[in-house]
């Protein structure tokens, strides 16, 4: 699939919302679910010949998901016009991705967490060859996930982890260095579905 190709796929899928998928990821169900904590990330597609997914991995002395593989973003604050502006805010902040370089695409549908968020997620594309600046208090590395590997249906698997008595199931994604699980990988998940669904309807 060629940028161009790519770029038109994701921006039919941006702003609609899916109506099945597989389960994402543990969710709170009830009060839990409706009192989780706003937020957004960003989910930047950069468009090199062979796109890939950007991704961050978190530093390990953070009081939230430390040491975790990440799209850039986190809560959505009040002075934020929307979830849009919370990703990009974020973004600028955490790898200095300047808004100006973001082509904004529409959202995916909002994962609820185990830890209280329920995340937005901002679906976008980058051009390639960017220049970023990760803040040190709150990003280790920057990494890229081919698309690749994102289309491939059998690429994802699902774990089992015993936490408090419960038993919670999550995906994960391949990759020769980082963990991919959570929230991240439930994205990923969506993302992959909406465009092969895309690509089986044209």
């Amino acid at each position: 699939m060629t940028p161009d190709e790519l770029q038109a796929r994701l921006s039919r899928i941006g702003d609609q919302r899916a109506v099945t998928r597989r389960p994402a990821m543990w969710t709170p169900s009830g009060a839990a679910g409706r009192d989780a904590v706003p937020a957004a990330v960003l989910v930047p597609v950069v468009l090199h010949d062979e796109p890939t997914i950007l991704l961050t991995k978190r530093t390990s002395h953070l009081k939230k998901h430390a040491g975790q593989v990440s799209f850039p973003g986190g809560r959505i604050d009040p002075e934020d016009t929307g979830p849009e502006a919370a990703a990009l805010r974020e973004a600028w902040e955490e790898i200095g991705l300047p808004a100006s370089s973001v082509a904004v695409l529409g959202r995916l549908e909002d994962q609820v967490t185990g830890t209280g968020f329920r995340i937005t997620p901002v679906l976008a594309t980058l051009p390639p060859a960017l220049t970023y600046q990760i803040s040190p208090d709150e990003v280790d590395a920057i990494f890229e996930l081919p698309m690749s590997v994102v289309l491939d249906p059998a690429a994802p698997r699902r774990q089992k982890q015993e936490v408090g008595g419960v038993w919670r199931e999550y995906w994960v994604w391949p990759h020769p260095d980082h963990f991919i699980w959570g929230a991240t990988a439930a994205i990923l998940v969506q993302l992959a579905e909406r465009l092969r669904k895309d690509m089986r309807d044209a």
